[in-house]
């Protein structure tokens, strides 16, 4: 990776950051702030027993997933 590449990692969120700040406090420009765009309290608690519930369920599944099929894998070779 050159110089290019390493400049480029940091102008990216550099650039969405000033892009941003200087929409702020609007979501979509001049119809829609941040304070309109916020869920109610109620809701987000909807949602955080959701991810409580199927968090430990997406972890097992891939922990399983690891176990079941790690150190199985070979290099691709076309002998």
């Amino acid at each position: 990776m050159g110089e290019a590449a390493g400049d480029l990692q940091l102008q990216q969120p550099l650039a969405f950051a000033g892009l941003a700040y200087s929409f702020y406090p609007y979501i979509v420009p001049e119809m829609l702030t941040i304070d309109e765009a916020t869920a109610a309290p109620e809701h987000l608690l909807i949602i955080l027993n959701g991810v409580i519930l199927v968090m430990p369920i997406i972890a097992g599944t891939t922990l399983f997933a690891y176990r079941a099929f790690g150190g199985k894998a070979t290099n691709l070779t076309y002998d």
